[in-house]
């Protein structure tokens, strides 16, 4: 794609996906079949996350790869279905296009699963990916999950960061998220839950001194004390923003710095439509900088963390939540709000996702997003004092 074709698109760079997800409508036995309900689900991080940013109106270039088998055929036909461009997406006979099969309990939470991703691995190489250079270049920010292959993961944040394009690595489980060793260099903005913080603070480490935590045994202030340490471990080398996951929770947004660090990839911005309505209304409802006067701005340059508050849902399933939060916040960022803006609008965006049967709903409605992104911001509050680092 030439590059002045590709202006201002988010680059999305991960799993395509089939997910087989079984509910049971009991509790499970060990050894023994249960009713419930099976799914096809359309699915992978980088997918999920690309399909939740264009249908809040961003335009996001996807690179990925799929095979001409079944799942390979639903996922392409459905991708082809947006208009978006497939130029990205690896097509190969030889692939066994990625499939991962859920384990859903009553809650909607995953009690179990088996991933067979390998084919993410072995055919989206860093040789693929530099053929989109272009892309890279003129992205308002780029978003690599952890299904790619190291020397992938390398090549394609070194691409961005020579284009001065901010890195957003989504670690996708805790064995995955380790592969952020060797790319914290290059990463502005992660999302991880408690766990992935975890084995990605213990991964830059190179030592296992950080010890999971579980965060229902305490209120969320101790929590942040506890899990400090590593946020500052990935802070120390040289990660931007941690947008720390805390489902029910909400979210703890860690970062230090001046204040611009707040308008990470805002130099290249493109909107039209929905974004466009987006961006107008998300400005007249929460205006920026809030947290300009007292609160953060007089200690802006030590390290801090903002508390956003999870909103009240009518939980169908869990699985999209974090992929949505993860793309409502870049859409949003892409349309030009700020970061605090789009992390409002990241959780009101997964609250309609957890209220939906598929991983990402069908649509939007503006009008709900702009309101719960309204709560979520004004309910903001920071949390630490702050601390040299």
């Amino acid at each position: 794609m030439a590059e002045a074709e590709a202006e201002a698109e988010p680059v999305i760079i991960g799993g395509m996906v089939l997910d087989i997800q079984a509910t049971s409508s009991i509790p499970p036995h060990p050894r023994s079949t249960c009713p419930g309900k099976v799914y096809y689900v359309l699915g992978g991080v980088a997918r999920n996350i690309a399909e939740c940013m264009w249908k809040l109106g961003a335009k996001p270039f996807m690179i990925s790869a799929v095979g001409f088998d079944v799942a390979g055929k639903l996922l392409l036909e459905h991708w082809e279905s947006t208009k978006l461009s497939t130029e990205g997406i690896r097509r190969h006979q030889d692939i066994k296009t990625a499939t991962v099969c859920h384990i859903l309990d009553v809650g909607g939470e995953v009690a179990a699963g088996v991933a067979s991703l390998d084919s993410i691995e072995r055919y989206l190489t860093p040789q693929w990916i530099q053929q989109f250079r272009p892309n890279i270049h003129s992205a308002p920010v780029l978003m690599v999950d952890a299904n790619l292959s190291l020397p992938a993961l390398e090549a394609a944040c070194q691409m961005a960061v020579d284009s001065n394009v901010p890195v957003w690595f989504e670690p996708v489980s805790i064995a995955k998220s380790k592969r952020i060793a060797t790319i914290a260099k290059y990463v502005a903005f992660t999302s991880p839950n408690e766990d992935e913080l975890i084995a990605m603070a213990n991964a830059v480490s190179s030592e296992d001194v950080f010890r999971p935590i579980e965060k229902k045994m305490y209120s969320r202030d101790a929590l942040l004390q506890l899990l400090k340490p590593a946020i500052l471990v990935l802070l120390e080398k040289g990660i931007k923003i941690v947008v720390l996951t805390l489902g029910s929770d909400g979210v703890f947004l860690c970062f230090k710095g001046e204040s611009n660090i707040l308008r990470i990839g805002q130099g290249k911005i493109k909107s039209s439509g929905f974004s466009r309505k987006l961006f107008e209304t998300m400005t007249s409802s929460s205006p920026r900088d809030w947290y300009s006067s007292g609160t953060i701005h007089d200690r802006i340059s030590n390290f801090l963390v903002v508390h956003f508050p999870a909103l009240p849902a009518s939980v169908v399933r869990l699985t999209g939540a974090g992929d949505c939060l993860v793309g409502g916040t870049l859409a949003s960022i892409c349309v030009g709000l700020d970061l605090m803006q789009s992390i409002a609008v990241g959780i009101a965006v997964a609250k309609a996702a957890v209220e939906a049967e598929s991983n990402v709903p069908s649509q939007f409605n503006l009008d709900s997003i702009a309101v719960d992104a309204r709560t979520v911001y004004y309910s903001a509050r920071v949390l630490s004092s702050p601390s040299k680092l």
